[in-house]
């Protein structure tokens, strides 16, 4: 059952090659095995996976038909809740969290069949760029374990890198799918959003989180997407996609200049530039575009990030949620101390920059700011899509880092150079394994308009499959 993606292993449940829950045990055993050495998963659900995988055999042997995802075993990230199983959020403060209701692309997920193998590993309430923030333990990269996988995501691409998985769910705030995806040498696509319902989802930053794939190849993130999105009723920025899939013939890519300069390594320029090349040779008018409000989206993104963070992240308190802490002389006391034991160090840090942020005397000054110049932000990349149909850039600036390579909080921020743009956005986007330096994979991102998700998807399986030829 090695190497086996969503398309074949469906395929093999109703050829009956194997059990459904034959194919849980496989996975789940492989997990049980590997753990220790990639750190991947936090939990193990097999109970409920067993369980899951028992009513997709039932049906098979009375003959009716499955769907898609039917009998897939998956991972899911853990800040997205599934009920009654544990939801750490990577961190020590819900470190006996037990979730009471499933988040809705769960519910989604639970109708349709999947088989949940279990929660992965993650940065700490999905605040980091490596997943070295967990309070779980570091998640080791399975191309190179003495590498990071990025993060936050990183036990989700970690988890279908190592083939511990046939695909998972990450969150993406800043790059948080994509940038893994990338180090991992996997798929992760970053829907529009809106596009899929965040209920259910511990949120940090709530203008910016959404919810998507990261899989083997692009067929099979979209099948998991396509089962995922959609317009629910207890996520008020949700709404039904209208973008069909078509053949979509020639189109106008644009090549923004500004993420090939100053901080991008050699080695993944070139891979990239060589690799744009190969759209033209696919048909595609390809031309350089500019995109000069990009130099200011880190920082705008530092800015509202924290702000939305500190705000959603007040009800882990250590009375409604998270863990008891000593009681202390008063309530200031209580909270100081639950939250001083609870809360990591990143976590610290970007509560205080938000707090700081929103305090009176610097609201004017810095968040409002930052949403103006994320306001110009956006109206540049739509004046950009009248002209070009998607965009192509990077995913990161270089390849995985080694574990503990990047101590200083800025440099690890700079990783996320080339994502956080998208989720001021609200853009869809992929990342598309498309080479490696010194064994190292490299991440070719695919930016599209505002739902038009279908489009960069298509476009990423018309890449991919001329790279497997």
């Amino acid at each position: 059952m090695d190497k086996l993606t969503i398309e074949k292993a469906h395929k093999g449940l109703i050829k009956k090659e194997f059990s459904a829950i034959e194919l849980a045990e496989f996975y789940l055993n492989k997990i049980k095995k590997e753990n220790e050495k990639y750190n991947d998963f936090i939990s193990i659900t097999e109970d409920l996976a067993l369980k899951q995988a028992k009513s997709v055999d039932d049906k098979l042997s009375r003959g009716e038909k499955i769907g898609d995802l039917e009998g897939i075993p998956m991972a899911i990230k853990d800040n997205i809740l599934i009920d009654d199983c544990i939801t750490t959020a990577g961190s020590k403060i819900l470190e006996n969290y037990g979730a009471v209701y499933d988040a809705a692309v769960i519910k989604k997920l639970r109708g349709l069949g999947v088989v949940f193998l279990g929660k992965t590993n993650l940065d700490e309430f999905a605040m980091g760029s490596s997943t070295e923030n967990s309070a779980f333990g570091v998640v080791k990269n399975p191309v190179d374990v003495e590498r990071v996988p990025g993060g936050s995501s990183g036990g989700s691409a970690a988890a279908v890198a190592a083939d511990h998985c046939l695909g998972a769910l990450g969150s993406d705030t800043g790059g948080s799918i994509r940038q893994p995806a990338a180090f991992c040498g996997v798929i992760g696509f970053k829907p529009s959003y809106g596009a899929v319902s965040r209920y259910g989802l511990i949120a940090m930053a709530s203008s910016l989180d959404q919810i998507g794939p990261i899989a083997k190849n692009v067929l099979d993130a979209k099948l998991i997407f396509n089962s995922i999105k959609g317009k629910d009723k207890m996520d008020s920025t949700t709404l039904d996609i209208n973008d069909k899939e078509k053949d979509y013939g020639v189109l106008k890519i644009g090549v923004p200049k500004e993420y090939f300069q100053e901080g991008i390594s050699s080695e993944v320029k070139n891979i990239i530039e060589k690799e744009i090349k190969k759209f033209e040779k696919m048909g595609h008018e390809v031309k350089e575009v500019s995109l000069p409000s990009t130099e200011y989206a880190l920082a705008v993104y530092y800015i509202i990030m924290p702000a939305e963070a500190s705000a959603n992240l007040a009800r882990f308190d250590g009375i409604k949620y998270g863990k008891k802490g000593n009681s202390g002389e008063n309530l200031i006391d209580f909270y100081s101390n639950v939250r001083a034991a609870g809360f990591g160090d990143e976590v610290r840090r970007r509560i205080m920059l938000g707090t700081y942020t929103l305090s009176a005397g610097y609201k004017e000054a810095y968040y409002k700011k930052a949403q103006a110049v994320r306001g110009l932000i956006k109206k540049e990349l739509e004046n950009v899509f009248k002209s070009v149909d998607i965009l192509l850039t990077p995913t990161t600036p270089s390849t995985a880092f080694k574990i503990g390579e990047k101590e200083d909080p800025l440099s690890m921020y700079l990783s996320d150079i080339y994502t956080v743009t998208v989720n001021l956005a609200g853009l869809p986007a992929i990342s598309v394994p498309c080479g490696r330096v010194d064994k190292l994979p490299v991440g070719l991102q695919i930016i599209g308009p505002q739902f038009k998700d279908n489009l960069v998807l298509s476009i990423a399986q018309s890449y991919e499959q001329l790279r497997n030829l």
